[in-house]
């Protein structure tokens, strides 16, 4: 599958959120001699350790990212891109560029001179395009999930990779929330066992027909591709991958609740082509079996994404309603009496997105890193659900 440049093993060096690195005084990571030789032309070519970000949309995702980059020394964000002038205006009012820093078009900010790596925030459509492009530039980037809109996309973009490999990050920012990663090192350590079998759902409640929800992009399957199995299902797909390991098999079913909504603008209804709802059950590797649904139809659901865990000898569950804790289940070995424990993430188990994307740039990436690899494994996923639906039988992933 070419060469995966997010490995691997490597003492991380923990430094205060908002400080400054120096990537000479990191350690440098056991791995393959191929790997080893394109981390180090990295670092020998700039022996950088601040880099000038270009910012690719300015939706409401775009304000968390911008927070996060400011709370880091290493980053300053030069340039902006939206097809939105009133976006521009306002974004580049509050960072304080000039109007040429503000870009109408995503290839010329990408090929800015100025700009040393990406922040791509878009929706689902031109999500390729733009990995293309940053690809073709030798632009290190983050790229927002799903990976593309299609497999299809993603094979075209695994050919790009492999002849030109380059520093890439996918905004998979749950294995970021502290009861998941909490949720890995407990599995690791056998707290439960071998593990058997697990159940994960996101559900949210805005798409319910009682909101009145317009029609918007993200039922438009020309955008998006796919509707909520793209939007959380890919998110519970790259937990269960980062929690256990590659999907194997599996079969699906997606559901459109509401096939019609309004148009906003001229109040006419309009087809629903992608699914808002999803369900599928799939074998991973080590032969554990989990279930997953997503719709964002559940009354009473924000964001909820959560996995319980079941192994031989105990059970976890984690949340992002919860996200500094998770519950583990288990019986004393004693007198057999079941234990409800909560659990309180430590502090040395946490990780933010945006030190994990400077590592990278770094050359010192953490082993469990979102990379393009796992952006292309995912969208193989999504695909399978897809092909599982449409055929009415289990697909396997190493057919495809």
């Amino acid at each position: 599958m070419g060469r995966c440049i997010i490995l691997l093993e490597y003492e991380e060096k923990k430094t205060p959120s908002g400080s400054s690195r120096d990537p000479n005084s990191m350690p440098i990571m056991n791995i393959n001699n191929v790997e080893r030789k394109l981390f180090m032309n990295q670092r020998n070519e700039t022996l950088r350790t601040h880099f000038r970000v270009g910012l690719i949309g300015l939706g409401g995702m775009a304000q968390s990212h911008i927070r996060h980059i400011q709370g880091i020394e290493n980053f300053s964000i030069t340039a902006i891109c939206d097809v939105s002038e009133a976006s521009l205006a306002k974004v580049g009012a509050q960072l304080q560029l000039p109007a040429h820093r503000c870009f109408s078009h995503y290839k010329e900010l990408i090929t800015d001179p100025e700009v040393d790596v990406i922040a791509s925030v878009t929706p689902n459509d031109v999500h390729a395009e733009i990995i293309q492009a940053c690809l073709e530039a030798n632009k290190p980037f983050m790229a927002e999930k799903p990976f593309t809109r299609t497999f299809e996309e993603a094979e075209h973009l695994l050919q790009l990779y492999q002849e030109n490999p380059v520093p890439a990050m996918v905004s998979f920012v749950y294995r970021y929330t502290p009861a998941f990663r909490y949720a890995k090192e407990l599995i690791v350590q056998g707290k439960i066992g071998t593990v058997r079998s697990a159940s994960l759902q996101y559900l949210q409640g805005w798409g319910a027909a009682s909101k009145n929800v317009p029609y918007l992009w993200r039922f438009n399957k020309d955008i998006t591709g796919t509707g909520t199995l793209g939007d959380l299902g890919s998110h519970m797909i790259d937990m269960a991958h980062y929690l256990f390991g590659s999907f194997q098999e599996l079969s699906a079913q997606l559901q459109t609740i509401i096939p019609e909504r309004k148009d906003s603008s001229t109040g006419q209804l309009v087809k629903v082509e992608v699914d808002d709802f999803a369900s599928f059950q799939a074998r991973l590797e080590g032969d554990i079996r989990c279930v997953f649904q997503t719709t964002r139809n559940a009354i009473g659901s924000g964001n909820q994404h959560e996995a319980s865990i079941y192994g031989d000898i105990g059970t976890l569950h984690a949340s992002t309603e919860k996200p500094d804790e998770l519950l583990w289940i288990y019986e004393e070995p004693s007198t057999g009496q079941l234990i409800r424990q909560i659990m309180t993430v430590p502090e040395n188990v946490k990780a933010t997105q945006w030190d994990d994307f400077l590592n990278l740039l770094l050359g010192t990436p953490r082993d469990d890193m979102p990379g393009f690899i796992d952006g292309y494994e995912n969208q193989k996923v999504l695909e399978a659900c897809v092909r599982a639906d449409a055929l009415k039988m289990t697909v396997h992933l190493d057919h495809m």
